[in-house]
């Protein structure tokens, strides 16, 4: 009933806009509408969703009712530590572990699979390195946590020069965003700090004046790319972020907002407003641009935002439309939940994860 009651709200406030300007009570109007489609639904998600969503809003509304999908957040990352440190650890398990996943890239013929599968089939570690383990990792010592085998998978990323993957020009145009988290999840777990020859690599892998060759994907690609350098350092929302410190990143996103808003998906258009949000700039034309395209992309019979092709299926949409509603309702940044000053969401650690 309420999430009727907010779409007829949402509909009165848009047929209205040709008379005032957005408001932010329509902009919260909206983001409650993919709220109550997500929170119906939300335990029927699989446990990474379920964790991806729940995370995000615990750390921006502190509200104790995220805490069982951070549960299960914890659970995916324990589960995935305990294998790593039971079954793929020796550089032969490795190989054959990170040969099976870089072959799941090998069917599929669109851009982004074709240039992962490309790049990363000469280096296939990177996907057992960089996208399994540093980020499993990371996430528990962000709760305040860590695998009771630490030291033996510190020992495992101790084999690899993570600059090798970080520079190299074609991983980054295969798996910019992720390149962007890596190289902070090693600073925050104080393995090798590769950050700044990645922001150097990345820059002259993506310069500004080659942006009307890119392709579709590849523009998405580097916009991605700089989002995540942003959200990176913040922890995922966890701490603000200092313009200053990124005020090329923030220089190219307000020039280019238009052209953005033309050629970038849904989910990476509110990136780019939750970025400014990280740096207290809520102000800023480029957050009203940004909440005005994702208010106009939801379908209100549906309570989401469909993805680029129509589709509504809520779990393949959760990203995106979590994305939304950090974007259209922001509350603030939040280091949490961690062990110490949130016990209750920790009172049941799943096996294998212990207090740092």
């Amino acid at each position: 009933m309420r999430g009727k009651f907010v779409a007829l709200c949402l509909g009165l406030a848009i047929s209205q806009t040709t008379f005032a300007s957005t408001t932010p009570e329509s902009f919260t109007a909206s983001a409650d509408i993919i709220r109550d489609t997500y929170e119906s639904q939300l335990y029927t998600l699989p446990a990474f969703k379920e964790g991806h969503y729940g995370l995000r809003m615990y750390r921006q509304t502190l509200d104790p009712k995220y805490s069982a999908a951070v549960w299960s957040d914890m659970a995916r990352v324990a589960s995935r530590l305990n294998k790593f440190a039971e079954e793929v650890h020796t550089p032969e398990q490795i190989l054959l572990y990170s040969e099976k996943r870089v072959s799941s890239y090998s069917d599929d013929t669109d851009e982004r699979s074709v240039r992962r599968y490309t790049v990363t089939k000469h280096m296939p570690e990177y996907l057992y390195l960089g996208v399994d383990l540093l980020g499993s990792m990371a996430r528990a010592n962000e709760y305040g946590l860590k695998h009771k085998e630490d030291e033996k998978l510190r020992q495992v990323i101790r084999r690899y020069d993570f600059e090798k993957y970080a520079t190299d020009p074609e991983m980054i145009r295969a798996w910019a965003a992720q390149l962007a988290n890596q190289v902070f999840w090693l600073r925050q777990l104080n393995e090798q700090d590769v950050v700044t020859p990645f922001i150097n690599a990345f820059r002259k892998a993506y310069p500004d004046s080659q942006d009307k060759k890119l392709s579709k994907q590849q523009y998405g690609n580097k916009i991605y790319g700089l989002t995540h350098i942003i959200f990176a350092d913040s922890e995922y929302y966890q701490h603000r972020v200092d313009e200053k410190e990124y005020q090329w990143i923030y220089d190219y996103f307000r020039s280019n907002i238009d052209t953005i808003l033309l050629r970038a998906k849904e989910d990476v258009v509110a990136e780019v407003g939750i970025s400014f949000l990280l740096a207290g700039l809520e102000n800023d034309p480029v957050v009203e641009k940004t909440r005005q395209a994702i208010q106009k992309s939801i379908d209100k019979d549906k309570g989401m935002i469909p993805s680029v092709t129509g589709d509504f299926d809520v779990a393949y949409g959760e990203h995106r439309n979590v994305l939304a509603i950090m974007l259209l309702d922001w509350q603030s940044v939040n280091e949490a939940p961690t062990i110490k000053a949130n016990p209750k969401v920790f009172s049941n650690l799943p096996y294998g994860l212990i207090a740092q």
